[in-house]
């Protein structure tokens, strides 16, 4: 409760507190609470004008005022000016302060993500749109061994690609995920005198062209080992690319796990193999599969290693140590150059076939690491009960 202070004559002053070691100090306003993500009808009006005056504000300066012109120019006039609108409403309504910079910072995050999200659908919804005439059956089912690139849609398929990229990305993934999540658990419960030279080579192989890891195989292994072309080096070439994004993205979920569940495990008298293989690899599962993803979605849209070292033929190839191998992206490459309909329809196909492929390795992962960290599996609860 407040203790107010008395004037000369003896009355109470109000709007003041007694402060014991001086005179009296006016009582503090009352704190506002500042809720980000409330939107109240007077915001989506707020953000509706504001978007509409800077849109007919635009207008007027490219066709009336300057001699402005351009479609990319029009759209980013036009978001500054709706920035400075939608600025100035709110101080006139709020003032400044906190408030401001909140509404402000706001409206340009919700504007990003949605920037984004428009991109990614309009690359899908464009692939799908141009693609999805050559998906009939046959195209999952047959090769272009004796199909012409100008043959009619119903006649001729993918098949040799879809095999081919799930192969190569599959030996891939063999390779790298063990590779990757090891020399992360290195750099980040490990440690020693060689951590910081691996962690910069990690680095500078996250930074290296595509080609250039293309390059490396197709001189190491098809030149210098005298092979030929085939699946298993195009493999190697998309291990080169996928293991750093693993390792880096691993070392990363590595770091957010919790030391006190490290410092209960050896508490318990644990061993650092045991505290890694029961403590720390599960809590980070979930992450882990996304470092995965990751890799994955890096290597199984990769051109040009695999331009370099698989070869190329129209014939379904189902080993990877023999003969030529053609996946997806050299699918598409290869007949989207071509004139005719068809041909660019069966590249779009393929492309749209390579995106519904990561969409599902993607479903997969989320479905097998879904679990939250610290939560039991069936097999783990049937145990618990009957042991309990």
């Amino acid at each position: 409760m407040a203790i107010t202070t008395t004037s000369p004559l003896g009355h109470p002053v109000p709007g003041t507190v007694r402060n014991p070691a001086g005179p009296a100090l006016p009582e503090s306003p009352p704190e506002v609470r500042i809720r980000p993500a409330q939107v109240t009808a007077d915001d989506v009006l707020a953000i509706g004008g504001s978007a509409l005056c800077a849109l007919c504000l635009t207008w007027v300066l490219f066709e009336r005022l300057l001699p402005l012109s351009g479609t990319v120019g029009f759209w980013l006039c036009c978001y500054v000016l709706f920035l400075a609108v939608y600025s100035t409403v709110v101080l006139s309504r709020e003032g400044r302060g906190v408030a401001l910079a909140d509404r402000v910072m706001s409206v340009i995050c919700h504007a990003a993500g949605l920037t984004v999200v428009t991109i990614l659908s309009l690359i899908i919804g464009y692939t799908a749109f141009r693609g999805y005439t050559a998906l009939h059956l046959n195209f999952f089912t047959q090769t272009m061994s004796v199909t012409a690139p100008s043959d009619p849609l119903n006649s001729g398929g993918a098949l040799h690609a879809i095999v081919g990229t799930l192969l190569q990305v599959g030996v891939a993934v063999l390779i790298s995920v063990p590779l990757g999540i090891t020399t992360a658990l290195f750099l980040n419960e490990v440690r020693g005198p060689l951590a910081r030279p691996v962690r910069t080579i990690v680095d500078t192989m996250s930074a290296i062209p595509s080609v250039v890891a293309g390059l490396f195989v197709f001189a190491t292994v098809v030149l210098s080992l005298g092979t030929n072309r085939c699946g298993f080096a195009a493999s190697l070439a998309i291990t080169v690319m996928m293991m750093p994004i693993i390792t880096r993205t691993a070392e990363v979920v590595f770091r957010i796990v919790p030391g006190g569940l490290r410092e209960a495990s050896l508490a318990l008298g644990g061993s650092q193999w045991k505290t890694v293989w029961h403590v720390v690899l599960p809590t980070a599962r979930s992450g882990l599969l996304t470092a995965v993803i990751l890799g994955v979605a890096r290597g199984v849209g990769e051109t040009a290693p695999v331009l370099l070292t698989a070869g190329f033929t129209n014939d379904l190839n189902a080993d990877p140590a023999h003969g030529a191998m053609l996946s997806l992206p050299l699918y598409v490459l290869n007949y989207v150059k071509f004139p005719q309909p068809e041909s660019v329809a069966r590249a779009y196909g393929a492309a749209l076939t390579l995106l519904v492929i990561v969409l599902v390795l993607f479903v997969i992962a989320r479905v097998v690491g879904g679990r939250n960290p610290g939560a039991l599996s069936r097999r783990q609860k049937r145990r618990s009960a009957e042991v309990s």
